[in-house]
């Protein structure tokens, strides 16, 4: 009998060894996954910072309240009008909402962000300019939400242009996040329209965000900064050089690194293919583009060269992206008649297969 309790004891006794070996092995193994895992995150690559890097654009959590409507205006032809606001990194951004009158489709209207050209800020007005082009998106159907960007007429913060400042970017960002929580839209059915300098700001857009599902750009620039320096720009939407620093909240957003600085004072010198510009350059991050794009552009444009627009169009082309190019022969930086009726057909066409 003591024979047998002795082998039982023992066996209990290997039995308790081996579960203490075992949870400490796998207290071990627990302890190597965690060190690995840190490490891994460690060595995890960090996004080249520039306020205007599409990676670090794209690593921010951008969020608005939802649109307030502040002022009802008189009717469009079959579309109401409000003069409505929201907030972009704290600051009050107002625009011109336009809202159908038809019956609501199943989930929402689509939308249209429509984003201006350089106007001087301290002129810009919310319920002028750009009239007929509001006309022909709204009375089709869409939301339109002309947004005014921080620091244009009433709107609070610092026009700071968008060729070098991630402002206008994020506001239209947020402009998209306010109209999401809009009962009236469709959060999955938003575009963007942009022109001139905001043809820039609605591309930068749509790379750090893919819940904007169409994009059309009229006579925009600065795709990437070697067109830059070879094209140049007759507007003064960089009001503030790059060489310009500024103090305050407004700085936040702007890049004004001594290498950008080169761009006008040592172009020579600039080597494009380093992490800098490479981090900053929308073409060579088109990668992340993920909706489709419309470019219409008029050859005989005064300020903004048709060959940004062209060179655009062979990127898209070479990386296989979703896009229609337009090119007109006359109609200058609007693209006006006889040529404006055509280019509208073209991106009412456009928004209404996409949207």
């Amino acid at each position: 009998m003591k024979k047998i309790f002795a082998l039982f004891l023992i066996i209990i006794i290997v039995v308790l060894a081996s579960i203490s070996i075992g949870f400490k092995k796998n207290n071990l193994i627990e302890k190597i996954d965690k060190a690995a895992l840190s490490i891994k995150e460690k060595n995890k690559p960090v996004p080249f910072f520039s306020p205007i890097g599409i990676e670090y654009l794209r690593s921010l959590e951008i969020s608005s309240e939802k649109v307030k409507i502040d002022e009802e205006l008189q009717d469009g032809s079959n579309y109401k009008r409000y003069i409505a606001s929201y907030k972009s990194e704290g600051n009050i951004v107002y625009g011109l909402l336009t809202i159908p009158e038809s019956d609501m489709p199943e989930g929402g209207y689509p939308v249209i962000i429509f984003n201006h050209g350089y106007i001087p800020p301290a002129q810009y007005q919310t319920t002028e300019g750009y009239v007929a082009y509001i006309d022909y998106l709204a009375k089709n159907g869409f939301i339109v939400f002309k947004i005014d960007f921080r620091g244009n007429g009433r709107s609070s913060g610092d026009a700071s242009g968008s060729y070098f400042s991630s402002a206008y970017t994020i506001d239209i960002v947020s402009a998209l996040k306010s109209l999401q929580k809009y009962e009236k839209v469709n959060p999955k059915r938003i575009g963007v329209w942009g022109h001139s300098m905001a043809g820039n700001a609605i591309l930068r857009a749509m790379l750090v965000t893919d819940e904007i599902k169409a994009g059309v750009i009229w006579a925009g620039a600065v795709y990437s900064y070697e067109d830059f320096v070879k094209y140049r720009i007759s507007d003064n939407s960089y009001v503030h050089r790059p060489y310009e620093v500024k103090v305050g909240e407004a700085q936040k957003n702007r890049e004004t690194a001594p290498e950008i600085q080169k761009i006008r004072s040592n172009p020579e010198l600039i080597n494009f293919n380093s992490d800098f510009w490479n981090a900053i350059s929308l073409t060579k991050n088109i990668k992340y583009l993920t909706s489709p794009v419309q470019i219409n552009h008029s050859a005989d444009d005064p300020v903004i060269n048709i060959g940004y627009s062209r060179d655009l169009a062979k990127v898209l082309k070479d990386n296989s992206k979703d896009f229609e190019f337009y090119e007109y022969e006359g109609g200058g930086h609007n693209i006006i008649s006889p040529y404006f009726e055509q280019a509208m057909e073209r991106t009412v066409s456009f928004f209404k297969k996409t949207l």
